[in-house]
Formats: structure tokens, C-alpha cells, sequence
């Protein structure tokens, strides 16, 4: 009805999304740290291996080594030779042993642009994460710069057939919101003393997509979404 989809991995998710996402469009996972963003990303990733597809993930946070070690224990498959985990975080050992790389990727929004053109030069890359976009925003000076810097990215990456994830801890609403196809939003309440995490749609451009806010849990083996339960908030 909706044409082709790309599953996100998780099996509530693609249900909520009316089967998944629509290829090709750049999409933004936001929350609170500890919400599970990362782990969301890491799903899509890997629905990708499962599909036969090559993959890039760049962490610009987390430390490659961290990650592995905590997506391993979740049963991702991370050594797949389809996987490419680029670490562009900004730590004083990678400034030393590879000098140029973290400004290669992560020095601007521009600079990430071509470098990862780059990459698609080499290999297909059919899905592509970024974790987290945060990051990046943070070193651009001017607002109105980045603006036209993150809009040419989302052009670039859909002229080569990409499918784009990008994690954001950014709170508000922000100007990615407005230049994605769509847009995930992962919730944690404290309701009487009890932890409820909650997670809802707020954008899905080109398809109707379920409206509410439907609990999820994170288990030794990632994101589950009960798309089946809603949240109620008092």
C-alpha cells in the first residue's frame, strides 16, 4: 500500500511505522541519555546485514571499542564484514595515533559530508548511522550555516540511495526535526516510583504512522517495542 519498507529491527517498531521505514530518507532518533538510542541504531544497523546490505556506522561519542563490547552482549552481530564501525570521537588517543581522522569526520557538518561521499565511493552503503548528530552541531558557530550544511547532507545522502539514522540527545525542537523524513522520540517517566520508558513517532513523512505512545523495554537482547500497549500519563 505504502511501497517498498526497510525494517528498523525491532519488530513494534516497523509495526507502528506501518512496516517500516522508506528508503533512501534521512531519520532522527532523539532522547535522554540512558533512553537507548544507541541501541535503536545499532537494530537498524544490523536489519541491514540481515537483508545482505553493507552498512556504516559512525560513533561520535561512545569510544568503537565500548561499543562493540556492549552491543556484542546484545547478540548484534558487529563482526560481520558488511559492518564498518568508523570511531570519530574526539579523544586525546585517536588525536595521537590518527591525527587527521577525527577532523575528517567530525571537525563540521560539511566535513562529514565529503567524508563519508568518500566512503560511498568505495562501497555501496545502503544504510548509514550517526551517532549522535549532537556532536557535530555542537562545533558548527553560526546556526544558519549548519542549517544549509545539514540540508545539503540529507540532499547528498538521498542522490546516493542512502538510508541515514541519526541519534540526537538535543531535548527542544531543533532545525534537523524540520529537514528529516522523520523523526523518533524515546521517553523515560517516573510514574508513583516506577520507570516506564516510552517511545512515539512525532514525524513520518509519505506514510500514516500510529500516533501514540507505546512502552518498550531494553533487554539482553535490545529494544523491545509493545506496540500492542499504550502509555497513559496522569
Amino acid at each position: 500500500m505504502y511501497g517498498k519498507r526497510i525494517s528498523t529491527g525491532i519488530r513494534g517498531l516497523d509495526v507502528m511505522l506501518r512496516g517500516g521505514l522508506i528508503p533512501g530518507r534521512t531519520y532522527l532518533v532523539k532522547g535522554a541519555p540512558g533512553t537507548g538510542k544507541t541501541t535503536l541504531a545499532m537494530h537498524f544497523a544490523m536489519a541491514g546485514i540481515a537483508n545482505g546490505e553493507d552498512v556504516l556506522y559512525v560513533t561520535l561519542e561512545e569510544p568503537s571499542e565500548n561499543l562493540r563490547a556492549d552491543m556484542a552482549k546484545m547478540g548484534f552481530r558487529i563482526n560481520d564484514s558488511r559492518f564498518t564501525l568508523i570511531d570519530a570521537t574526539p579523544t586525546s588517543e585517536r588525536y595521537v595515533l590518527v591525527e587527521d581522522f577525527f577532523e575528517s569526520f567530525a571537525g563540521s557538518m560539511e566535513k562529514m559530508t565529503a567524508a563519508i561521499k568518500e566512503k560511498l565511493r568505495e562501497r555501496r552503503y545502503t544504510r548509514i548511522v550517526l551517532d549522535p548528530i549532537t556532536m557535530l552541531k555542537l562545533t558548527s558557530p553560526q546556526e544558519m550555516e549548519y542549517r544549509k550544511a545539514f540540508l545539503s547532507f540529507v540532499k547528498s545522502m538521498a542522490k546516493m540511495g542512502a538510508t541515514v539514522l541519526m541519534t540526537s540527545e538535543l531535548q527542544k525542537t531543533d532545525i534537523e526535526e524540520y529537514l528529516v523524513s522523520g523523526v523518533i522520540e524515546l521517553r523515560m517517566f517516573d510514574i508513583q516510583g516506577t520507570l516506564y520508558r516510552g517511545l512515539k513517532i512525532l514525524k513520518f513523512r509519505g506514510s500514516s504512522f500510529d500516533h501514540s505512545m507505546r512502552p518498550y523495554e531494553i533487554t539482553d537482547r535490545g529494544i523491545v517495542v509493545h506496540h500492542d500497549r499504550v502509555i497513559s500519563l496522569p
